[in-house]
């Protein structure tokens, strides 16, 4: 399923599970136990950051008409279709940081092990199969879901007209 990975703010306690469990999805084992032993240090690709009074996860938000690809020189950053999350190629960064600059969100970053950059993939190999996103499936109290554009937008809508109250003058 193409979607995007949504937040519910209000939700959030800032527990940060779902760094962790981005951190151990992108892991050489896969496996939290040895995850932490290993060199370098698996990095997430999300980031729970602290507001007043509220936490909120921050990743990469797959922009439609996305700046670090259209300024990635090396074409590392690409999508697969129209559809597809922007992935990184980490053969190709050559850590040019442009994508960093470019990113209107902040949710690019280097790896502190490579010269490559890191940031949320939206765990395409994990949609591919039908799961979820680990940052998702991990979340404790569904602060994190992945809903299709659709559904966003139906969302929205639904929202809208619940709120919207028309005049009652209408002359």
């Amino acid at each position: 399923m193409k979607g995007t990975i949504v937040v519910n703010v209000g939700r959030c306690q800032g527990c940060k599970t779902c760094e962790l469990a981005c951190a151990v999805e992108h892991s050489q084992t896969q496996k939290l136990a040895e995850a932490i032993h290993e060199t370098p240090p698996p990095a997430s690709r999300v980031s729970v950051e602290q507001g007043a009074g509220f936490a909120v996860p921050l990743q990469c938000r797959q922009c439609e008409d996305a700046p670090c690809v259209a300024v990635c020189p090396t074409h590392a950053l690409h999508r697969t279709d129209q559809e597809s999350p922007v992935i990184i190629d980490q053969d190709l960064c050559v850590g040019c940081h442009a994508c960093v600059l470019a990113c209107p969100f902040g949710v690019i970053r280097m790896d502190r092990s490579s010269r490559a950059i890191i940031k949320c993939d939206q765990c395409f190999h994990r949609i591919e199969k039908g799961e979820l996103p680990a940052c998702v499936a991990a979340c404790p109290v569904k602060a994190l879901e992945f809903k299709s554009l659709d559904d966003v937008s139906r969302e929205k809508r639904g929202a809208f007209l619940t709120t919207f109250e028309p005049s009652k003058d209408r002359t």
